[in-house]
């Protein structure tokens, strides 16, 4: 049995709906005069997905995709993450869900193991036992 002539591509890593949600996110950058042409965002951002996707080294990033080395992609992730890219593009998202109706706000749930006790106490809590033994004494 032979291969089939046809060839059909696989679903893109950053179809072009997302990437017209992530574009206006990004920081814009002065033209570049000198040195090596910088890899386009988009680009970058497929590199990113690829490593993050499949859980590959940074440094095996194939370059027949396009999208400049692993090392190319993880200065672009770190750029993007000192830029708080990722929580103004968690905002965009948020907002776009909120205007079509499609986020039940009364099944959302904060988690306060990650927000920090401004002010807490000078002293850590006395332990159950010690409070039965402070209790009967007082008594």
């Amino acid at each position: 049995m032979g291969l089939s002539k046809s060839c059909v591509m696989a679903k893109p890593l950053l179809p072009d709906g997302l990437w017209a949600r992530i574009e206006p996110v990004l920081p814009v950058r002065e033209p570049q005069v000198t040195g090596r042409p910088r890899v386009p965002d988009r680009a970058a951002l497929t590199g990113i997905i690829f490593v993050l996707k499949t859980g590959i080294p940074w440094e095996d990033l194939p370059q027949e995709m396009g999208c400049g080395s692993g090392m190319t992609c993880w200065r672009r992730l770190h750029e993007w993450n000192e830029a708080g890219v990722w929580s103004r593009l968690h905002q965009v998202l948020l907002d776009e869900l909120q205007d079509t109706g499609q986020i039940d706000w009364s099944r959302a749930v904060v988690d306060s193991s990650h927000v920090r006790a401004k002010g807490g106490a000078s002293k850590p809590a006395p332990r159950p036992s010690t409070v039965r033994v402070l209790a009967a004494s007082i008594t």
